[in-house]
């Protein structure tokens, strides 16, 4: 996530997770991403067990691939849900990857995870052993060819075996309708512009991934939306969560929003003003993950 929208897979492209990166950012750019990846799993780690619980695994897995793994949320969720596993973490960004590694050594946990870092783009893929589960979380839709990525994924899997894909319904939400009090409706009408933006550098999001699945020869075997609503008025997490989704929604509005909605956001983002988003009681967090399990007959 070297630039905050960088059209080449900077894998939190439209939000959080965007963990398939081009690599090739300035550090403080991967510092900034990687924080919002950590606030990202804190803020939505009760959603992201409920979709490792929902999982329709046949037996537990002892061999998981973390495609597009970022600083790690799927790795730790799956490492709990699967206590016996070894997990393959794999990411085009050696910042990721480091913070994924020093969690995992605080967590004692180093010894469960390998770190790969690849791009997954490129034709040839490293070698990521027989896993009998893959997850890819908000990484699928920033491949340049999601079909061959798809493909690839059902010739990797051990026979059985599950692919895990989880998509976002774009940037989560954070205002109430009537905020801020001098542009009501602000967030609205960036998503709206920021939808036009990525429509155009992330044409992948929002495609019909089950369809998609079956067509790279695997079984649907469920499909699952989370819905998130979590209230922010008592969590400091929220509110650098929503400061940090917010910027990146900017770089992509900027060139089209109207001045005074631009002013307006930017007394948001502000945070030695008193409009700052970071002194509002009023905070929740509003989004939508699907989960689509894919499995490899044979």
């Amino acid at each position: 996530m070297p630039h905050p929208h960088t059209p080449q897979h900077s894998a939190h492209h439209d939000h959080q997770h965007q963990h398939q990166h081009d690599g090739h950012g300035s550090q403080d750019g991967q510092e900034d991403q990687a924080e919002i990846l950590d606030l990202d799993a804190e803020v939505l780690a009760e959603h992201i067990a409920a979709i490792t619980a929902w999982l329709p695994v046949r037996t537990p897995p002892r061999q998981i691939v973390d495609l597009g793994c970022g600083t790690g949320a799927g790795t730790f969720a799956l490492l709990d849900r699967f206590p016996d596993a070894h997990i393959t973490a794999v990411d085009s960004s050696d910042r990721h990857l480091q913070r994924l590694r020093e969690k995992a050594c605080a967590r004692g946990v180093d010894d469960r995870v390998r770190t790969v870092r690849a791009d997954l783009d490129h034709a040839d893929w490293p070698d990521l052993g027989t896993p009998e589960l893959v997850w890819a979380s908000a990484s699928m839709h920033h491949m340049a060819h999601p079909d061959r990525a798809l493909r690839e994924v059902h010739d990797l899997l051990a026979p059985g075996g599950l692919f895990a894909v989880v998509e976002l319904a774009g940037f989560p939400r954070f205002l109430p309708a009537n905020a801020p009090e001098d542009r009501p409706g602000l967030e609205d009408r960036c998503h709206v512009a920021s939808e036009r933006f990525h429509a155009e550098h992330v044409p992948h999001r929002g495609a019909a991934w089950g369809p998609k699945l079956t067509d790279a020869g695997f079984t649907l075997d469920g499909e699952r939306t989370i819905t998130v609503h979590i209230e922010g008025s008592h969590n400091a997490a929220v509110g650098a969560y929503a400061l940090g989704s917010l910027r990146r929604v900017r770089y992509s509005v900027a060139d089209v929003l109207p001045a005074e909605d631009l002013a307006a956001l930017d007394r948001l983002l502000d945070t030695d003003s008193s409009h700052s988003i970071l002194r509002r009681g009023d905070l929740t967090v509003r989004t939508e993950r699907t989960v689509w399990a894919a499995r490899r007959d044979s």
